[in-house]
């Protein structure tokens, strides 16, 4: 498959905003199960949010009502809105692909085949 290639990290201070993008350029037309990761320093990867070509979207508690998925099917890209930010989102956030992942798996990151190279995004003041 052709990689996934993330965008949008940065540094910002606490309660900022930031998007992510992620460009997924061999789904075109596929029916695709995709999901943002994250993982700071010391710790084990975790699921963000997950999102299905059909639009179903599951988020991890930590993000519930700030952070927003979305999927662009026609540019193939995947978004990760990201507001009302906290020095605890500070992490390299990574976006995933596979083409079905049951739905009870969606956060988990050994439910993924397709990862690409990690976007930094430091929330600090």
């Amino acid at each position: 498959q052709e990689p996934l290639v993330e965008s949008g990290g940065g540094s910002v201070e606490p309660g900022g905003s930031l998007r992510l993008s992620c460009v997924a350029s061999g789904y075109t037309g596929k029916s695709v199960c995709m999901g943002w990761f994250r993982q700071a320093p010391g710790e084990e990867r975790e699921g963000v949010a997950s999102i299905v070509s059909e639009g179903r979207t599951i988020y991890a508690d930590s993000v519930k009502g700030r952070f927003t998925i979305s999927l662009d099917n026609a540019k193939n890209t995947l978004y990760l809105q990201m507001n009302s930010l906290k020095p605890e989102d500070t992490a390299t956030y990574y976006c995933a692909a596979d083409f079905w992942v049951p739905f009870s798996a969606r956060l988990r990151p050994t439910a993924y085949l397709y990862w690409g190279q990690g976007t930094q995004v430091t929330v600090s003041s």
